[in-house]
């Protein structure tokens, strides 16, 4: 037996939701219905709050620690307008 949910949600999510889906050839039902169905089976939630670096992000922070580490590839610390331009002048 089927049953209806209704939601809230903002308009532009919708019709972003809706073109996703599409693009997968389902509709948002579907994917909803899915989303559930899983939210069932596993207990588990799959979104977060803390957006995830991408790799790239990942790998460019590792190397800025590893310079920070080695006190290499840092400016000084500029705390006026003045040491800001003599600092860029100087590049």
């Amino acid at each position: 037996m089927k049953t209806l949910i209704n939601i809230k949600t903002d308009q532009n999510v919708k019709i972003i939701a809706q073109k996703m889906a599409q693009d997968f050839g389902l509709s948002l039902s579907a994917i909803i219905n899915a989303y559930l169905k899983q939210f069932i089976r596993t207990k588990k939630n799959n979104f977060t709050l803390i957006p995830k670096m991408s790799k790239e992000l990942e790998q460019l922070l590792g190397t800025v620690e590893y310079d920070i580490q080695r006190n290499r590839n840092l400016s000084k610390a500029i705390s006026n307008k003045t040491e800001l331009q003599e600092h860029f002048a100087s590049l």
